[in-house]
């Protein structure tokens, strides 16, 4: 099939799809995007994108980063939270009533 022929196929696909107009380099980039969302590893679309080198990944799909960031963080506070409750179960519910609870080590 010629590129021309290919280029009429897949805006034909994307006209019955209703989806807008794009190039097949769009859909590349969308894909890095989303798997970098779904927390793919960077070096996992590094080696699918065939970037030579990470930092060209990194520098290009950053912008996802941020919210990988938080969703970290979020998983920090997830686990903080979880020690927290399990310490409040250890002190069996007596924390509070008079009855003196021995701090761990």
């Amino acid at each position: 099939m010629s590129p021309d022929g290919l280029m009429k196929q897949f805006h034909k696909l994307l006209h019955a799809a209703d989806l807008p107009h794009m190039r097949l380099h769009d859909l590349r980039h969308s894909a890095a995007t989303l798997l970098l969302a779904k927390g793919v590893h960077p070096k996992i679309v590094q080696e699918l994108l065939g970037h030579s080198q990470i930092s060209m990944t990194m520098d290009i799909y950053s912008h996802v980063m941020p919210s990988m960031q938080r969703d970290t963080m979020d998983g920090w506070d997830d686990v903080f939270k979880k020690e927290e409750e399990k310490e409040d179960d250890d002190d069996n519910g007596m924390a509070g009533a008079g009855v003196p609870v021995k701090p761990k080590r």
